[in-house]
């Protein structure tokens, strides 16, 4: 099976271990992950993209046992002429100043890779994940990120990723130690949303991924994502939530919309639409017309919409499905809150350029080398 979550994140699996140290000094190739968490086009690359975001450290905690099944009372529908039609959001998108790939710039600046990595990668605004189970900080820096982009005027986006059992045990696995913690978790992540407006990508592969799951595990996640959804519309009205709809080599629209709906993607209370690709490499068009064809089947408010991850899919998927740094793959379209497409809210870069998914480079570490391939590609 493609795994879709960026592995980005798996930093703190391997923080004791993030390069090869010359003299004392980090590798010319590699950047350690910040303190905060971090991390596809048919259109040509702009000749200077603009800022990214960091990558927190992922929680080394296991994959938890079984929980107990939960329930939770699902939020009534509210009739068809009451449903709130809900407008895109406006203006431009963050760039948290904190990431790994600013870390190499700042620190290279004779490296002949620096031009093309700083204008074409380092100046794009980026997701900001927050990958590790640490309850007593995740609101602190949640707010420090939210209140960056709020003095600006900008947009952020972050990435709750601490759900557990995440990535089925593969490379992203971690998370917090049950659903109870994970809850609690979610409580003090929205806590630190502020008031402004935020884009919130809640939990890649959650969703796409559950078929790992007992029948009783999955039903238990997609009642915590349906809680975690209306918790954070709650602490924040102004926040996008956004469930994950995988990609278009994956599941079929009709069995993802069966799960988001489950997730409580389909309730304004919780959602307001779905993401994809994130850290895969399918097109944009192929995205567009996957996501249009879940929110169909999805059903809903009309005005929920997708984000679609452009940050590395510039020449769609390898043919053999590949997903571990495939060769040959290049930079996607600028991310963006003015698409031109329908139901399309968003183009971002979700999964930040570079950052290996653990083949080019340690996981989740930035690698000068891969993230040069894609930008000069």
């Amino acid at each position: 099976m493609v795994v879709a979550a960026s592995l980005v994140v798996v930093a703190g699996a391997v923080a004791g271990v993030l390069a090869t140290f010359d003299d004392g000094g980090r590798a010319a190739d590699e950047a350690g992950p910040p303190e905060v968490s971090a991390s596809l086009r048919p259109a040509p690359l702009p000749a200077v993209p603009s800022p990214s975001a960091p990558a927190t450290t992922v929680s080394a905690s296991p994959s938890p046992s079984p929980s107990a099944r939960r329930t939770t009372t699902p939020t009534p529908w509210k009739p068809a002429k009451q449903r709130e039609h809900r407008t895109a959001v406006a203006g431009r998108l963050y760039r948290h100043p904190d990431s790994q790939v600013l870390e190499w710039v700042r620190s290279h600046s004779g490296d002949p890779r620096h031009a093309v990595i700083a204008s074409r990668i380092a100046e794009q605004p980026a997701a900001v994940w927050f990958a590790d189970y640490s309850p007593d900080t995740v609101t602190a820096r949640v707010a420090a990120v939210t209140s960056g982009g709020a003095a600006l005027g900008r947009v952020p986006v972050v990435v709750p990723y601490a759900i557990p059992g995440r990535d089925c045990g593969g490379h992203s696995q971690g998370g917090a130690p049950g659903l109870d913690a994970y809850d609690a978790w979610i409580d003090r992540f929205a806590a630190g949303l502020g008031s402004d407006e935020v884009i919130v990508v809640l939990e890649p592969d959650s969703v796409a991924q559950a078929e790992c799951l007992s029948a009783g595990e999955r039903a238990d996640r997609f009642a915590s994502l349906a809680r975690a959804g209306r918790v954070l519309k709650a602490a924040n009205p102004r926040a996008r939530v956004y469930f994950d709809a995988g990609h278009s080599g994956w599941n079929a629209p009709g069995k993802q919309a069966a799960w988001l709906r489950q997730a409580g993607a389909a309730s304004p209370e919780s959602s307001d639409g779905v993401f994809s690709n994130v850290s895969n490499f399918h097109t944009t068009a192929d995205e567009v017309a996957h996501d249009r064809r879940v929110l169909d089947a999805l059903g809903g408010p009309a005005g929920l919409g997708a984000v679609i991850d452009t940050s590395r899919n510039g020449n769609g998927a390898p043919a053999d499905g590949e997903w571990c740094d495939p060769e040959g793959r290049k930079l996607g379209r600028a991310p963006t809150l003015s698409t031109g497409e329908a139901r399309i809210d968003a183009y971002l870069w979700v999964k930040l350029p570079g950052e290996s998914d653990g083949c080019k480079g340690r996981p989740g570490t930035f690698t000068a080398s891969y993230a040069y391939d894609l930008a000069s590609s």
